[in-house]
């Protein structure tokens, strides 16, 4: 009998012994959570890509001339609002509110310029194809910069004619254009472009074209940096338990398994800056009060039209660098309501969250997919996930661990230096 007690005693302690052991070496991963875990490393994300769109892309002198323009409240109507009005550094990049607001209040949320580069679409409905030419739309926007095309030259020509000139050439003959024309809601600008000549009218377009090109030099240069949920990464590389523990809490590592496996989140957000930078329809409600949103239905229908496309006549590529427009799928019904996919590096600190702000917490993003409601229009792509309360808590929690810093030199972090 006592011999049996014994026994029994010592596999008592053997089990409790293998407990203590795996829970002093943290949650076990296997081999395929490992490698999806790797793939979202930040030390994965390559340098940005190529634009062959835009030949001044990593010119280190256009990105100075982009700064200062990404910075100066001139190219507006009212002399009031820069693209640092709504991007703004101190803020991810962005600027923390449900609407935009430039010389009025737009009817989507800022989206951050971090990482923009990665993604081949630009805003929300990725009516824009390239960083430069995103850069544009903002500035003819009636209620964001307010202002037209000649406007923008003339001050080019006034205030940036050396450092334009060094990066793009020449500037053409201004003598006679007048000081405000262009294909903009504001009548007399809109007559005044009408009555131009084709020449006079592509000489503005391109220089407005440089002006874009500039400014997304300087937003190359604007990158996601290491956060939390990196350094956990690198420790299950190594199978470090005390930097497994410094990095992550046990929520947060239940969340994360969570986000892998029986939320689903990972199947769109992928990749180092946790987004395939592709368009769903995810049910979010209509926002009150404003006009339906068609998203991608339309956004891919005007980036095929717009004339500063990759295939257009500003672009510095060649056709067949330009895949991503080239082929295209426009029109089909199931983009009704869809829109870009957007990072989560830095999520907890970008509330209020949607295309326009409709949920003002992570905490009610992730209940919506949990209840995965009907669309307002198109098909949700949504199922419920059966989350508990607690699992709930624990994926918010583990969103808190992709915050990390701004990866870019200092100087390009603030206002430039007049």
């Amino acid at each position: 009998m006592m011999r049996i007690d014994k026994r029994a005693a010592f596999v008592l302690l053997a089990i409790l012994g293998l407990a203590l052991l795996a829970a002093a070496s943290g949650p076990q991963w296997s081999q395929q959570e490992r490698a999806e875990l790797r793939e979202l490393s930040i030390d994965r994300l390559p340098p940005p890509p190529a634009d062959p769109s835009n030949r001044a892309a990593d010119n280190e002198r256009a990105a100075e001339l982009g700064q200062r323009l990404f910075f100066d409240q001139r190219l507006s109507a009212n002399g009031q609002v820069a693209c640092a009005s709504c991007h703004l550094p101190d803020k991810l990049f962005q600027d923390g509110t449900r609407f935009g607001k430039g010389v009025g209040t737009t009817d989507r949320r800022t989206m951050t310029i971090i990482g923009t580069a990665h993604s081949p679409w630009q805003f929300w409905d990725g009516r824009k194809d390239s960083q430069w030419s995103q850069a544009l739309g903002p500035l003819e926007s009636a209620v964001e910069h307010g202002g037209d095309r000649t406007q923008y030259v003339h001050l080019v020509a006034e205030a940036y004619r050396a450092e334009y000139e060094s990066v793009f050439g020449k500037l053409p003959q201004l003598a006679g254009l007048p000081r405000h024309a262009g294909p903009v809601p504001e009548p007399k600008a809109a007559a005044a472009w009408r009555a131009l000549e084709p020449a006079q009218k592509d000489s503005v377009n391109r220089v407005f074209a440089n002006v874009g090109k500039a400014i997304a030099a300087y937003e190359r240069r604007i990158e996601a940096g290491p956060a939390r949920f990196d350094a956990y990464v690198a420790a299950v590389e190594t199978g470090d338990a005390a930097k497994m523990d410094a990095a992550m809490t046990r929520d947060e590592i239940a969340g994360l398994k969570l986000f892998l496996g029986k939320a689903q989140c990972v199947q769109c957000h992928a990749g180092p800056l946790f987004t395939n930078n592709e368009f769903h329809n995810t049910g979010v409600p209509a926002a009150r009060g404003l006009a339906a949103d068609l998203g991608r239905l339309a956004g891919a229908k005007q980036v095929l039209d717009d004339e500063f496309n990759c295939l257009g006549p500003y672009s510095d590529a060649r056709p067949e660098q330009c895949g991503e427009i080239r082929f295209l799928d426009a029109g089909n019904s199931h983009q009704l309501r869809q829109f870009r996919v957007p990072s989560l590096r830095n999520v907890a600190e970008r509330a209020p969250y949607m295309h326009a702000g409709q949920f003002a917490t992570l905490r009610e993003v992730v209940a919506h997919y949990n209840r995965a409601p009907a669309a307002p229009a198109g098909h949700s792509e949504l199922k419920p996930l059966g989350l508990s309360a607690r699992e709930v808590d624990q994926l918010v929690a583990f969103l808190g661990t992709l915050s990390g810093p701004v990866r870019a030199d200092a100087k390009w972090l603030q206002a430039p230096a007049p």
